[in-house]
């Protein structure tokens, strides 16, 4: 694990998680745990409209709590109803957190790789539906992390369960003084909860 992720993990507090949203949260882990104990693959498709903020933060945290509780067989992807591109602030947000950041292709909806770790496959981020090829097409969970993408996407073809967990959209601070506060904050609220996900998760 990077040294500076490791201190941030250190240094999150689950004060802040309400009971009324850890009932939501443990259906995830829920879900996360029978797929462990049944020793199948955990595949976790986080889904907003433009897969350009929340659902990409969510991709890179579940799949950094996955390797820090040591949960094995987890694989997490991220889409949308629509493609647009990950946005540039969320690349600055991770690589300030402590993730190396590496830009594979420059058109305009760039191709990120994310590394939590040295010696790990790094996270590959970039907008797509969330049926594009690039993620799975059947035996894996949809956890809808906006209101838009949850009420406008009623059925996610090929998943098998489906989980609101929805965030504010950081996009409210764009071109403010707040934004990378706002982003800031957004990110590790997003790690905190993948952080109690995780760690409800028997190995």
């Amino acid at each position: 694990m990077k040294k500076n992720i490791r201190t941030i993990i250190e240094s999150l507090s689950l004060e802040s998680v309400t009971e009324e949203r850890k009932t939501i949260l443990r259906t995830l882990a829920e879900y996360i745990q029978s797929k462990s104990i049944a020793d199948h693959p955990v595949r976790l498709n986080f889904i907003c409209t433009h897969n350009s903020r929340r659902s990409h933060l969510s991709q890179v945290w579940a799949q950094t709590m996955a390797y820090h509780f040591n949960i094995k067989n987890v694989f997490c992807y991220s889409g949308g109803t629509e493609a647009t591109a990950m946005f540039p602030k969320i690349a600055e947000t991770l690589k300030e957190q402590g993730f190396q950041i590496q830009m594979l292709t420059e058109h305009p909806n760039p191709v990120y790789a994310v590394k939590y770790a040295d010696n790990e496959a790094p996270i590959i981020c970039f907008s797509k539906e969330y049926s594009n090829g690039f993620n799975p097409k059947n035996e894996f969970g949809a956890i809808m992390t906006c209101d838009n993408a949850d009420e406008g996407c009623p059925l996610v073809i090929g998943a098998e369960a489906r989980f609101p967990i929805r965030y504010d959209d950081p996009k409210a601070s764009d071109s403010t003084p707040e934004q990378t506060k706002v982003y800031a904050e957004r990110s590790l609220q997003i790690a905190t909860e993948m952080f109690y996900i995780f760690s409800q998760v028997k190995k």
